[in-house]
């Protein structure tokens, strides 16, 4: 089991792929975007994670990029402050931490750069077919020729196509948590300095956080709503209603999610499944266990999940105990780590996680297995 075919090239996919690497693999990233995707919220790398990140040989490069906020601001509908922190934020948590938030773009690209000399990226591709066979497992791309591997992963996010092909359709696994969220880009025409601004108006809110040495603002905006089918340009302009409804720069901010390049919006959900992989097929991070960004963790889960599920390979590799004893083991070590994690989203809707059930689930796992 040597060539790993790793679909989904964001964060989790070439995190794993530069383990196995090291464990002497032969991994293959394939990715449906042209190159390594820009925009994004903020992301946060919290406790086990760090020690995943260090060992990567990216920690000081992560710190060096991470986001340098002063406090917060909590705004009432009209725009008038009700509630300020120096001492943490929504996004963060506690600024003291030494947790690292950092823009996605801004991970994605690290673990990208550390990866591509010695890892075989497809951009701009997508498997549309998996067979599998006695010795492994055949891919048919949606550009090029077909080859085999000996090992598929998906890494591709929530609407994984791997988890679609092999074990079924989305409906079965997805559970919807009340809400979307939408993200886009913009010019700092509020003028914050390192200060996040956050504001509830109804069943929407946003939260506005100063990037790029405060020169742009990324807004995170949350409406509470059930399942939609909406194709995506109706999805942006359902958004843009919503953001014109709101009783403080709800027209500024709608002209800016309706010509913001980057603009992204998706359901809430969580991806619950009893088994990560079937045969030959496993799934990472989101695509198998989607914790929501409500969690706060869905970034470290999937650092965490590269890092265990490359040493359950390399593992079973040195004892030729094969594949399946190899699957096993990454979700006896992973779904612990995965169910405490998924629970900060559910046990308290609406409302954040106290700091004791957060520092639970970031730091129940070891990484030694």
């Amino acid at each position: 089991m040597r060539t790993v075919l790793i679909s989904g090239g964001g964060i989790a996919g070439p995190v794993l792929a530069h383990w196995l690497r090291r464990h002497g693999f032969e991994p293959t990233v394939v990715e449906r975007a042209p190159g390594p995707r820009a925009g994004g919220q903020a992301v946060d790398i919290r406790g086990v994670a760090l020690d995943v990140v260090e060992r990567t040989g990216l920690l000081e490069e992560a710190r060096s990029v991470r986001t340098r906020m002063r406090g917060m601001s909590i705004l009432g509908p009209d725009g008038q402050e009700v509630e300020r922190s120096t001492e943490a934020t929504y996004s963060s948590g506690r600024l003291d931490s030494d947790d690292i938030e950092l823009l996605r773009e801004d991970l994605v690209r690290m673990v990208h750069e550390h990866t591509r000399s010695d890892v075989e990226y497809l951009f701009g591709n997508s498997i549309t077919a998996l067979a599998e066979h006695e010795s492994g497992v055949h891919v048919d791309f949606a550009h090029g020729a077909s080859r085999a591997f000996d090992l598929v992963i998906g890494a591709d996010g929530l609407h994984s196509t791997v988890r679609r092909l092999a074990f079924g359709p989305e409906e079965d696994f997805a559970h919807h948590l009340g809400s979307y969220l939408s993200v886009f880009g913009t010019d700092n025409f509020l003028a914050l300095d390192d200060w996040q601004m956050w504001l509830r108006d109804g069943d929407a809110g946003f939260g506005i956080m100063p990037v790029r040495d405060n020169t742009e603002l990324r807004i995170a905006f949350g409406f509470e709503s059930g399942p939609l089918t909406h194709a995506p340009d109706a999805l942006r302009r359902l958004v843009v209603d919503k953001l014109t409804s709101l009783r403080w720069n709800g027209t500024r901010l709608a002209v800016a999610a309706m010509e913001a390049p980057d603009f992204y919006c998706d359901a809430m959900a969580q991806i619950r499944m009893d088994s990560w992989s079937r045969g030959r097929v496993a799934l990472l991070g989101d695509a198998g266990y989607c914790p929501s960004p409500l969690s706060g963790q869905g970034t470290s889960i999937a650092l965490v999940g590269a890092y265990v599920l490359a040493d359950c390979l390399a593992r079973a590799a040195r004892t030729q105990s094969g594949h399946s004893a190899a699957y096993a083991d990454y979700e006896r070590r992973m779904r612990p780590f995965v169910t405490l994690n998924q629970a900060l989203a559910t046990e308290n809707p609406g409302a954040p996680a106290s700091e004791a059930s957060v520092e639970q689930a970031k730091n129940a796992m070891s990484l030694d297995g």
